[in-house]
């Protein structure tokens, strides 16, 4: 089965994932700058969940580079991947809303750690379609990163109990941590492709 219809609903999915988080920011009903200020949490919010849904996008399409094909099990999984990002929106707004509170930080940090677990799951099932002599299982190697950001979305739950900031910057970090593009992928995939 060919991996470009996979990869254009996934585009176009996560396309509209980040409008629909650009339509919740809503201007001030002042026409002061000032009124910017109430802003702020949506705005920061914003940001963040934008980066988060890139680096997905972004990592997404150079994972995708390496498959050769695609079988019904893979469909699933990327549809389970898409499940999670598509709640991005929607704990984005309540965080903005409520500015940053416990819950709404929490409720962020489990959606961030199921679109990771989402994310190894598609691995694992790319993985088992092509074999461990594909290019796509020499360029995952022992995935050491992912798994320090899932014990660190699973560390930032609970600590958004007792200090949302600190949960807020630990999302952060990790965000910074995945900015730059999975390179183990474009080390192994011929060079010139796209």
């Amino acid at each position: 089965m060919s991996k470009t219809r996979l990869e254009a609903f996934s585009d176009g999915v996560i396309a509209i994932i980040i409008t629909i988080m650009v339509l919740e920011l809503r201007p001030p009903h002042d026409g002061d700058v000032s009124a910017l200020r109430e802003l702020i949490p949506h705005f920061a919010g914003y940001v963040m969940s934008f980066v988060f849904v890139g680096i997905y996008w972004s990592n997404h399409h150079h994972m995708f580079h390496a498959v050769e094909h695609v079988g019904g099990s893979v469909l699933w999984a990327n549809m389970h991947l898409l499940f999670w990002l598509s709640l991005t929106p929607f704990v984005t707004a309540w965080m903005g809303e409520t500015h940053f509170a416990s819950w709404p930080v929490a409720a962020y940090g489990i959606v961030l750690l199921m679109d990771a677990f989402a994310y190894m799951i598609l691995e694992k099932t790319l993985l088992s379609l092509h074999g461990t002599s594909s290019a796509l299982a020499k360029a995952f190697g022992r995935r050491v990163k992912e798994w320090i950001s899932m014990v660190a979305y699973l560390a930032a739950i609970p600590i958004a109990f007792v200090e949302p900031r600190i949960s807020g910057l630990l999302y952060v970090v990790i965000a910074l941590t995945w900015i730059v593009p999975d390179r183990r992928i474009e080390k192994v995939v011929a060079p010139g492709a796209s």
